[in-house]
């Protein structure tokens, strides 16, 4: 099943070259690019991300390659090893050199080294920012899904009280507290059993794996900055168990972004996930934020049409590739 790249590849121009081999200061316009496309297409700051990237490089130890004309890169992909799973984690050319042959000479490259590598047993990749419509390598390898990144503008939302009462009597909602994060890993792991996001995921698999999803999202900035005033969880009155929560991050001063909701499947349609997305927006429009987006699998209907029931618009679709060797 490895995926060897076509020697002829190497050949063509730009140049393909390995980002060890590279400085920040060659990336700089590209990242500056990168940024700027972010904040126009989807309201959020990738600046963080960028100085990240900026680090590791000069560290010599992002795995990935650019393609490079003279010093000046005009496009890149990279990858992280993580024990047994390879994460493609980001993809992005200039404008001028955006093409579907350009991205998959990289994705190429990627594929290629991730295959090389010594046990491994998964590759995930969510590519937010490829551009070009056409065949992909890894279609011939990985099992795609569709994803939308959907917008809501918090002035127009639609957030009066539900078509089902919420269920005031059996369950209560509290803003998030740090001591929520390990009953909250317990209950990603139940409510995403056999659901579609847990092959998209696997730290959705298993309390551990959620335990490091939780903790990714409140402590690093690739979903930007945790907003704790409106994150809120949901609990059973008669057992003070978890039964929800919706969690949310601001991307930018003025928009957040919804990082995970979910329900206990012991109280779905009752309610409980229109009140945690309702508090949630309304937090965020007290705040001064003007817009809010979520990602969403384009297959999960129900939450689709929960979200576009307050207002949730589709702006951009994008793919989800998940490989899983055997």
């Amino acid at each position: 099943m490895a995926a060897r790249l076509d020697p002829a590849l190497r050949a063509q121009s730009p140049n393909l070259v390995d980002l060890r081999h590279l400085r920040s200061d060659d990336l700089n316009p590209l990242l500056a690019e990168e940024v700027d496309t972010w904040r126009d297409l989807l309201d959020w700051d990738f600046g963080k991300s960028a100085d990240l990237v900026r680090r590791f490089i000069d560290l010599r130890s992002l795995n990935g390659f650019a393609l490079v004309e003279g010093r000046e890169a005009l496009g890149y992909a990279y990858y992280v090893l993580e024990e047994h799973k390879g994460l493609i984690g980001d993809l992005f050319l200039r404008e001028g050199f955006r093409t579907v042959e350009n991205e998959n000479r990289l994705l190429e490259c990627i594929l290629d080294s991730l295959m090389g590598a010594a046990h491994l047993a998964r590759i995930e990749s969510q590519l937010m920012m490829a551009h070009s419509a056409g065949p992909r390598p890894m279609s011939r390898y990985l099992s795609e899904f569709e994803r939308n990144f959907m917008m809501l503008d918090l002035e127009r939302a639609s957030l009066g009280p539900p078509r089902r009462p919420p269920p005031t009597g059996r369950v209560y909602f509290e803003q998030w507290s740090e001591h929520y994060q390990e009953p909250a890993a317990q209950l990603i792991a139940t409510a995403y059993l056999g659901h579609v996001d847990s092959r998209i995921n696997d730290q959705y698999r298993s309390v551990p794996g959620a335990r490091r999803f939780l903790f990714n999202i409140v402590q690093y900035p690739g979903c930007g900055a945790f907003f704790k005033p409106a994150s809120v969880a949901a609990f059973d009155r008669a057992t003070g168990r978890i039964c929800g929560i919706c969690l949310v991050s601001l991307v930018l001063p003025h928009c957040g972004h919804i990082t995970q909701i979910c329900v206990a499947p012991w109280v779905h349609g009752a309610g409980v996930g229109y009140e945690l997305l309702r508090q949630s927006l309304q937090a965020l429009r007290a705040a001064g934020c003007r817009r809010t987006s979520l990602t969403v699998t384009a297959s999960n209907r129900d939450a689709i049409d929960l979200y576009e029931g307050v207002g949730f618009n589709t702006i951009r679709k994008f793919s989800a590739y998940v490989w899983e060797g055997f």
